[in-house]
């Protein structure tokens, strides 16, 4: 069966036993018949708001994007009228079982009027269900997404700070390397130097005592 026939049956169902014993109650207590009422009304808005809460929230889950989720909506009109007519139906044929009143309505009225009142007592309440638990996962998806956001930014500033450490590290060393450099140049221009004799004045040149060895030869 599909997913709408399910929930239909099931909210179906919970009419009718809220309802049988409702009747039980009233039976019981027939002086707190009003209290007792506005209890099977909370009981069955509760099925239907955890229910149609629990579609949105796993509808959300499964489809981030709003563009592409299910249509919940016509899912639970369709489910609020199968439900809304098996309650009246099945009230109806209970009604001529038992003993205690259900209601005392005829079959017209539980499948027009009665099955109306039922039908907007779950449609109602089943499309607001949906759309807060849709909201509440899509508020849940957007801090994970900041949290992961703000995660990899952190992620980035580190890695922009190691960065800019090796390439301080690079340029001391090239610094300390050049450093090392000039003292060693600078070492090598203290080295000890070739002396030579200085040329005194009066010293003859060797040239010119061959030429007056020659002449005086002559």
């Amino acid at each position: 069966m599909t997913g709408w026939v399910v929930r239909g049956i099931g909210m179906g169902l919970i009419n009718v036993g809220v309802r049988v014993l409702l009747g039980l109650a009233v039976a019981r207590w027939p002086l707190h018949g009003s209290q007792l009422r506005w209890l099977g009304l909370a009981v069955v808005l509760l099925a239907v708001i955890v229910g149609a809460g629990i579609d949105g929230i796993r509808d959300r889950r499964a489809n981030p994007d709003p563009d592409y989720g299910a249509d919940l909506t016509m899912l639970w009109l369709k489910a609020a009228v199968v439900g809304g007519l098996l309650a009246g139906l099945v009230t109806w044929l209970i009604g001529l079982i038992v003993d205690f009143s259900l209601g005392q309505n005829s079959l017209f009225f539980e499948m027009t009027s009665g099955a109306a009142f039922t039908i907007l007592l779950i449609f109602i309440p089943a499309t607001i269900s949906v759309f807060l638990g849709r909201l509440l996962v899509g508020r849940e998806a957007k801090k994970k997404l900041a949290a992961s956001d703000a995660e990899h930014e952190h992620e980035r500033h580190d890695r922009h700070l190691v960065g800019a450490g090796t390439t301080a590290s690079s340029q001391g060393s090239a610094a300390h390397q050049s450093s090392v450099a000039d003292r060693n140049q600078w070492a090598d221009d203290n080295a000890d130097t070739e002396v030579f004799q200085a040329v005194q004045p009066d010293a003859q040149d060797p040239k010119d005592t061959s030429h007056g060895e020659h002449r005086s030869g002559h």
